[in-house]
């Protein structure tokens, strides 16, 4: 299993947008960055992924899953762009906001604190615990 790291402006689509989808999951669309497809098009299913509020809460509120491997983008007809379904698995007990990440240093290589701007991004498996382990919630 691969771990993973999906950003979204809550006033966009938030966790509880997420969550109402419920089994089914939603297609993670509107990506228009290359690395950040080439990730998805790794992307299997039953992967996790931490879903992360970017803008003004800057926090990973909740755990998902990826239900459906990379293809077309629904929301282009422009061939370049594919995107996968994720599904909510659970909410984080306890948000784990970005200054929590930054200030933890087995947390310093992540990629979130690299390169913050890149909206689909993976993560380690030791990232993976450490982050759930700062959100009190299970991994």
């Amino acid at each position: 299993m691969a771990y993973w790291l999906f950003k979204s402006e809550p006033s966009t689509w938030s966790w509880d947008d997420q969550v109402a989808k419920g089994a089914a999951g939603e297609e993670w669309d509107g990506v228009r960055n290359y690395q950040a497809r080439n990730f998805m098009r790794e992307m299997k299913i039953g992967d996790r992924g931490f879903f992360y509020h970017s803008q003004t809460e800057k926090a990973v509120v909740g755990i998902v899953e990826v239900c459906a491997e990379a293809h077309q983008d629904s929301k282009t007809d422009d061939e370049r762009w594919d995107c996968v379904d994720i599904k909510a698995v659970r909410p984080f007990v306890q948000p784990v906001t970005l200054d929590q990440i930054k200030g933890a240093e087995e947390l310093s290589e992540m990629v979130l604190v690299k390169n913050s701007r890149l909206s689909v991004q993976p993560v380690t498996e030791a990232e993976w615990k450490a982050v759930c382990a700062l959100g009190k919630t299970d991994p």
